[in-house]
């Protein structure tokens, strides 16, 4: 069954009112300052340790461990071997919501190949179970006597504490939840809401000055010298020495991108190319990070001489010797702390601090969010015959990345998650991603799966208003081969607090990036490099937490591939410059209209207007000012209430051809067969051939003022050179407001005094020459 197309509207914002922090919302502001989440019980129960368990086994021991069981849900803690004695501080969850028993069971169980033997038991009425409110001191753990299954007393004890909580409680983000009865004891903590951090990164810069006392393979040639510089994977090479010479110079900049702690050793090696695809190595030199020296600004720091070391490979043996002698190279290197490392898109960027704490400034306000739920995903993987998902959020902003909790089999989780961010700058975005966690078996099973993309939001720190709580259902849309498609939709409490409105109003007149990004700027192919190294690290050091937060997952975060071709963006870019234009336009035209008198009233005021500004130019630009102004304040009866979100009609995905997806989507270096690239290759020729006519007509324009004055006609130079002599004399002796008013009565002069055909100027501007002549 063919699905539905979605109208324009079922891909817009919409705004919600839930109950946060267990109160509500009264306009824009909380009955209650609990937090931005719904309040959800649950029954903790903590099972601490036992004593003086009776013995099962023929050994007279037990291998004991317990379940805790509520109607339908059960949860087990890990078992120790031949222990009496046995100590496992394990929190149990169990959602109110799902509770459909009366009376909860905490059983001691020993573990049997077979089955499993019972031990004792201790069983709770949920009606007497005790409420805690955070922030509460935590509930002492007391001491139950076990009874066996008639309820009599038995053997041994067992220490636990059972309470009423929120998921505000301590104990909530390592405890097992009743959702999780079927995830294996090594996939729990897949599901589990964590905090990352993301790693601090520095850039390296190597300046290569020189090398002396090249010893080369080849006696009778002049080496042709470079540097080849590697750290971790990545690896960048100087040019080849212009002195060919055993003494080479280069003096030249590298930069990389290193994080702490630093792992990686920076390794260098002098070559000699002695051949097209061969490359000799003349020595080689190994330094570690930490003795690097850091620097906040562009002091130079010292120099060092570094010793090379040669590997030879001696006959017989495979082994590599290495063999010092008195060549050196000649280095500067320091790790950058003025820069900010950028590794996210600049468009989008949450963190624009520079690396050194030492340069940071205080903080602005704190961003809070709440993850509340979604609603509508769609089934994103089969199991067990059926459509099934697994939800959970990852949000980013600065350093920190969060995670929620994995709600399991839910079409419409609810997390009720909030966390909480320090704001340095309020022009900055962040960024909110729902995924499907593919990854709960464990072991072996998860192997090579990879986290679905559900969709993902952004929002804009200063589109905020401060103090406000913003509560609303963000649409969670992809992009896919097939066309654009609605996945669900997320619920998000935002609020955007300051310390001080001056600050936040100080921060508009500072730089965007730190002052090193200014004064000894990178050029942008570096950028694009260093930004391209950065998301790889911080994807690599997420992926090794655990949990792990999937190469996959970061790549989604950090848009890490936004700067691929896709005719959909070009389409959307060029839609926007015109929308930007439109207004210009738009003057233009209402300005031929009062020229061409369509509006008599119109045209005669404005040439009152003139007259008046022309008698008192002093009130040209207090006119202009009060008019932007006056514009402004009639716009904000329509200034927008709601935070931005994605938008397919910008993005032009809902009209976006199949092939253009398809193209969109597909490998870089292409996976598509010939004929297929050969068409998308004749239509990029096609649409690149008109962006290279009106490239080539702009470049034609401004080529026609240069010839102005540069005698390449020398009659039209001439012609020109005589007006402004004229133009200067008349210009000169008459009054400037008599030259103003003339010339705007011309301007605006009735239709019956028009001609048709081009004026004057512009014709012998069309007759300028411009260097197409010299194309080939």
């Amino acid at each position: 069954m063919m699905q539905r197309p979605l109208r324009p509207e079922e891909y817009s914002l919409k705004e919600t009112s839930p109950h946060l922090g267990g109160g509500g919302v009264s306009g824009d502001k909380l009955t209650t300052t609990y937090d931005l989440v719904e309040q959800m019980q649950y029954l903790y129960v903590r099972v601490v340790k036992a004593k003086d368990l009776p013995p099962k086994d023929v050994t007279g021991s037990c291998d004991p461990y317990v379940e805790v069981k509520l109607g339908n849900y059960k949860g087990t803690t890990r078992h120790f071997e031949k222990k009496t004695n046995p100590e496992w501080n394990q929190v149990f969850a169990f959602s109110k919501d799902r509770i459909q028993a009366s009376v909860l069971e905490v059983i001691v169980k020993d573990k049997d190949f077979i089955k499993d033997d019972f031990i004792g038991r201790v069983l709770f009425d949920l009606t007497e179970v005790p409420k805690r409110v955070p922030p509460d001191s935590p509930l002492a753990p007391q001491w139950y006597r076990l009874e066996d299954r008639k309820g009599d007393k038995g053997k041994g004890e067992l220490m636990l504490a059972v309470w009423m909580g929120t998921q505000a409680d301590e104990a909530f983000p390592d405890s097992w939840h009743s959702d999780a009865a079927t995830i294996p004891s090594d996939g729990l903590a897949n599901i589990r809401s964590k905090v990352y951090l993301t790693p601090k990164l520095w850039y390296l810069r190597v300046n290569v000055i020189e090398a002396q006392d090249l010893i080369p393979y080849e006696k009778n040639r002049f080496p042709e010298v470079f540097v080849k510089v590697m750290l971790g994977n990545q690896a960048l090479r100087t040019r080849i020495s212009q002195s060919r010479t055993l003494n080479p110079m280069w003096n030249e900049d590298l930069m990389f991108v290193a994080a702490e702690p630093f792992e990686e050793h920076l390794v260098l090696s002098v070559e000699d190319r002695v051949a097209p695809n061969k490359d000799e190595v003349l020595g080689k030199t190994v330094i570690p990070l930490q003795k690097i020296d850091r620097r906040l600004d562009y002091k130079p720091v010292n120099s060092r001489w570094y010793n090379l070391e040669k590997h030879v490979i001696v006959e017989g043996d495979q082994k590599k010797k290495e063999v010092k002698f008195s060549s050196r190279i000649h280095l500067r290197i320091c790790l950058e702390g003025g820069y900010h490392v950028l590794d996210e898109s600049t468009h989008y960027s949450s963190d624009l601090r520079p690396t050194a704490k030492q340069l940071w400034k205080p903080s602005i306000g704190v961003l809070e969010l709440g993850i509340l739920s979604a609603q509508g995903l769609l089934p994103m993987k089969t199991k067990d015959g059926r459509g099934t998902t697994d939800a959970y959020c990852v949000a980013k902003y600065g350093q920190k990345w969060v995670r929620t909790r994995t709600i399991i089999d839910s079409f419409a989780p609810k997390w009720n998650e909030q966390y909480t961010w320090e704001v340095y700058d309020p022009c900055t975005v962040i960024t909110i991603g729902v995924f499907d966690n593919c990854h709960l078996q464990g072991g072996e099973k998860a192997a090579g799966t990879r986290d679905t993309r559900i969709g993902k939001v952004r929002i804009r720190l200063s589109t905020l208003e401060t103090d406000r709580v913003y509560t609303h259902s963000y649409p969670l849309i992809v992009l896919l081969p097939s066309g654009v498609k609605k996945m669900g939709e997320v619920q998000l409490a935002v609020r955007f607090t300051c310390s001080s409105l001056l600050n936040i109003l100080h921060m508009y007149s500072q730089p965007l990036l730190p002052k090193m990004h200014y004064l000894h700027p990178l050029s942008v192919m570096q950028l694009d490099n260093l930004r391209h190294q950065a998301t790889q690290i911080v994807s690599m050091r997420l992926s090794r937490a655990e949990p792990p937060l999937r190469k996959e997952v970061v790549e989604y975060m950090l848009d890490v591939d936004s700067h691929m071709w896709s005719m959909r963006k070009s389409k959307a870019n060029f839609f926007r410059i015109m929308g930007v234009l439109s207004p210009l336009v738009a003057v233009g035209k209402w300005f031929d209209q009062i020229c061409h008198w369509k509006n008599p009233l119109t045209t005669i005021l404005i040439h009152v207007l003139f007259v008046i500004l022309i008698l008192y130019p002093e009130l040209i630009l207090p006119t202009i000012f009060l008019y932007l102004f006056l514009i402004g304040v009639w716009y904000f009866r329509w200034r927008p209430r709601q935070p931005p979100y994605m938008d397919t009609r910008l993005s032009h995905a809902d009209t976006a051809h199949p092939d253009e997806l398809d193209e969109e989507f597909d490998t870089f270096p292409t996976s598509r067969p010939p004929d297929i690239v050969r068409m998308r290759y004749d239509r990029l020729r096609s649409v690149a051939g008109r962006i290279q006519t009106v490239v080539g007509d702009l470049a034609t324009q401004g080529e026609r003022l240069q010839s102005l004055l540069s005698w390449r006609d020398p009659r039209a130079t001439a012609l020109f050179v005589t007006f402004c002599l004229v133009a200067a004399v008349v210009l000169y002796v008459t009054p400037f407001r008599v030259v103003a008013f003339l010339t705007g009565l011309y301007v605006l002069r009735h239709p019956r005094f028009r001609h048709k055909l081009p004026s004057v100027p512009l014709n012998f501007f069309r007759r300028l020459p411009a260097r197409t002549d010299s194309m080939l």
